[in-house]
């Protein structure tokens, strides 16, 4: 792959600059949501319709959505297990046993477990300039973490589905990669969530109905703000970059979220910045030039 074709286009950083905004404030987002909403019936009901209007997005552009591909359903289940399903469970209950902000730094740990699945599955080289992007992003985000590192044993089952929801958002970028199905975004994108959200929905049905009830203003603005942003926008924007450049490219491209998740935290959650939180930026800003522009010749 050439240095051009390995580097985001104007229209892709425009893209990444809105994913992270609107990825990154919702962390804070969804702990007010959790307040008053059971998760599972949170992220299948996000799901549901953010599928259904991604859907019909494409349907108002003319796209063919209602057909697949021979051999396209498996694909998308696999997809659906990772990015979807996987992600998204073991991620809503990571951030309803843990500070917001914490969860999001473990969650975006993803881009080493991309880059592993990467080198094994795709047979990319991970280039020295990419491993260095690599490693200035990982050490960004244990900066981030800071003096928090030692509270982290207090939640122990948080961490691990932290963890182990980057593993499943790592996978499945990957997978992304290696099927390349031809399907436009946005229909790919919509039916990825649908079938995502229908073990989603089962499993709320029968564990969570007893706890539905009406909300208020703030939870009611903060799933309509998951709907629309964060999965139909955000969803579709990042599956956009995937295709676009190398796993380890987009990967790293996504640590910029978490940054401003802590600053969305300290907005609207009150939590005060230190010394780690602008050496964890600049770490992480670092790691995103080394990968994003261009290499001189």
């Amino acid at each position: 792959m050439t240095e051009e074709r390995a580097r985001l286009s104007r229209f892709g950083l425009l893209l990444l600059a809105l994913l992270a905004l609107g990825w990154g404030l919702n962390w804070p987002i969804m702990k007010i949501v959790l307040r008053d909403v059971p998760p599972l019936t949170f992220r299948g009901g996000c799901l549901v319709l953010g599928g259904i209007g991604m859907l019909l997005l494409a349907r108002l552009d003319g796209q063919p959505w209602t057909t697949m591909p021979p051999g396209t359903f498996g694909k998308l289940a696999l997809l659906a297990a990772t990015n979807v399903i996987g992600w998204n469970v073991l991620m809503i209950y990571g951030v309803g046993l843990m500070p917001s902000g914490r969860a999001a730094l473990l969650g975006y740990t993803m881009p080493l477990w991309s880059a592993v699945f990467s080198v094994w599955l795709l047979r990319e080289r991970l280039t020295p300039r990419r491993a260095l992007g690599l490693g200035l992003g990982l050490l960004g985000v244990t900066a981030l973490m800071g003096a928090t590192r030692s509270l982290l044993g207090e939640a122990p089952v948080g961490v691990l589905c932290m963890l182990g929801a980057a593993m499943s958002w790592g996978l499945g970028v990957v997978l992304l990669k290696q099927f390349a199905l031809k399907m436009p975004t946005s229909v790919l994108t919509g039916w990825s969530m649908l079938i995502g959200a229908a073990p989603l929905i089962a499993a709320a049905m029968l564990f969570e109905h007893d706890e539905w009830r009406a909300v208020g203003f703030w939870p009611a603005f903060g799933l309509a703000y998951n709907v629309v942003v964060a999965f139909m926008f955000c969803y579709w924007a990042w599956n956009r970059i995937v295709l676009m450049v190398p796993v380890a490219v987009s990967s790293l491209s996504s640590l910029i979220t978490p940054v401003l998740g802590v600053i969305g935290g300290m907005w609207l959650l009150g939590e005060q910045p230190g010394w780690n939180e602008f050496l964890g930026a600049g770490l992480i800003l670092g790691a995103l030039a080394t990968v994003l522009l261009p290499q001189r010749k």
